[in-house]
């Protein structure tokens, strides 16, 4: 801009506003020493839009939108919603095993797994030796329900009791665990395995003949009652022996084992051996351990007891029903 007319001259660069023209204007004013050219960033980058431009959303740009900036909504940004970000609403994606099935995590640490198994064996054999003492001559439905319920029951709540009082909790030490994919898992399975165990009993029974029989028919034998306390057998057979039982052995006994084999399919075959042996029915041993290689693929698939006691539960649904039917004299003994 010119001075205005009559005025003297000023120097080059004055203006109305700064008639001495000490300050240049933006337009003309060289950049401090060190400043990159225009477009640039101060790392040698194109700042706009490239792609290492660490002022600018590039791919590797800490303050912009990318994958990796830290500032950034990208995958691995802490800042953003990214599955690993630790700023990311549901932290780490969930592991998938077998099928898609989410499996548990193991044990976060050792929790004296198989001292706490002796432990519970010697609640199971000792409860059940003093309800044998107190109880007597058993000649009731009742009485022998209380028999086989009420130690298995001291059995389970002991596992739960030593792995808060020693361990990490039922959830981390037992996988005690609830899913909604378990429920269909245990169905899916249960019914599966109908399909072996069934011939396998049957196939036993003709190799070994009337001699194979379980120590819960012969408990009841020759005893009849009314329909609720044969209900009450029966939920005894198909939900509290599963509960128990898969947490006492596909909880406790798996992780125990778990903690000193690395292997899965040995501590597979191992809990499987052990709960075919603690029936304490040798003659029906082969047969328990047919029996209960579904309820292990089961743990195994899921790492939770969880669908371990729905195909628990499938397998006594039939044996518990006949026994009930049998108790209220619909069914003739076996």
């Amino acid at each position: 801009m010119s001075s205005s007319p009559g005025s003297p001259p000023g120097p080059p660069g004055a203006s109305a506003d700064d008639p001495a023209g000490s300050t240049p204007s933006d337009a003309t004013a060289p950049p401090p020493a060190g400043t990159p050219p225009a477009g640039w960033s101060p790392a040698g980058w194109p700042a706009g839009s490239a792609q290492y431009g660490p002022a600018g959303p590039g791919q590797y740009g800490p303050a912009g939108p990318t994958p990796h900036g830290p500032g950034g909504p990208g995958q691995y940004g802490p800042g953003g919603p990214a599955p690993y970000g630790p700023g990311a609403p549901y932290g780490p994606p969930p592991r998938r095993g077998l099928f898609g099935i989410e499996p548990s995590p193991p044990p976060p640490r050792p929790f004296r797994g198989l001292l706490a198994f002796l432990v519970v064996e010697i609640v199971f054999l000792g409860s059940s030796f003093l309800l044998a003492l107190g109880l007597g001559e058993v000649d009731s439905a009742q009485e022998v329900l209380l028999a086989i319920v009420v130690p298995t029951i001291l059995a389970a709540l002991t596992c739960v009791v030593w792995t808060r009082v020693f361990g990490s909790g039922p959830v981390a030490d037992l996988g005690l665990r609830f899913r909604w994919e378990d429920v269909g898992i245990g169905l899916l399975i249960g019914v599966a395995g109908l399909f072996v165990t069934i011939p396998a009993a049957l196939a036993y029974l003709y190799l070994v003949g009337p001699d194979l029989t379980t120590s819960v028919g012969v408990a009841f034998e020759g005893i009849r009652t009314t329909w609720p306390v044969a209900l009450a057998v029966m939920v005894g057979i198909v939900v509290v022996a599963p509960v128990c039982e898969e947490i006492v052995y596909r909880g406790l006994l798996w992780n125990a084992i778990a903690h000193w084999v690395g292997n899965r399919w040995v501590v597979f075959v191992l809990t499987t051996a052990v709960f075919a042996l603690a029936h304490l029915e040798f003659l029906r041993a082969p047969l328990l351990f047919v029996v209960a290689l579904p309820l292990g693929v089961a743990r195994l698939l899921t790492g939770r007891v969880t669908a371990g006691i729905v195909a628990h539960a499938v397998n006594n649904f039939l044996p518990g029903l006949a026994l009930a039917l049998m108790l209220v004299g619909a069914f003739p003994a076996v």
